[in-house]
């Protein structure tokens, strides 16, 4: 089981596919980045280049909030995509802050290290 997990994290690492990625994440423990978005959103495209450095690192979960099966999320960010959260925890809106985001990712990677 441990070639499995170190195998499928190398994998999920450096491949390209989403797929592949998601389903290595549930082995591998990569952070889970989810932006919280809708179609148009200047902001969104915007803050997914500012991430674009960091993609290997995680996996985005895009969350469109107009959808009718996410009126939750539409009612508590409405005013104020994007906003991501970070394994399910919030971790910022409007823009990307790349050192909140870099210190949380290293924090999430060391206890990731600490649990193998």
């Amino acid at each position: 089981m441990l070639w499995f997990q170190s195998t499928a994290k190398q994998l999920a690492k450096y491949s390209s596919r989403p797929l592949w990625k998601r389903l290595c994440a549930a082995t591998t423990n990569i952070p889970v980045l989810t932006l919280f978005t809708k179609n148009p959103c200047p902001l969104c495209d915007e803050a997914k280049e500012v991430l674009q450095p960091y993609k290997n690192r995680f996996i985005l979960q895009e969350v469109d909030i107009t959808l009718p099966e996410n009126s939750v999320w539409y009612d508590r960010y409405k005013y104020d995509i994007p906003v991501f959260h970070l394994n399910g925890q919030f971790l910022m809106k409007h823009r990307v802050d790349v050192k909140k985001f870099e210190n949380q990712l290293v924090k999430l990677e060391c206890q990731n290290d600490e649990n193998q």
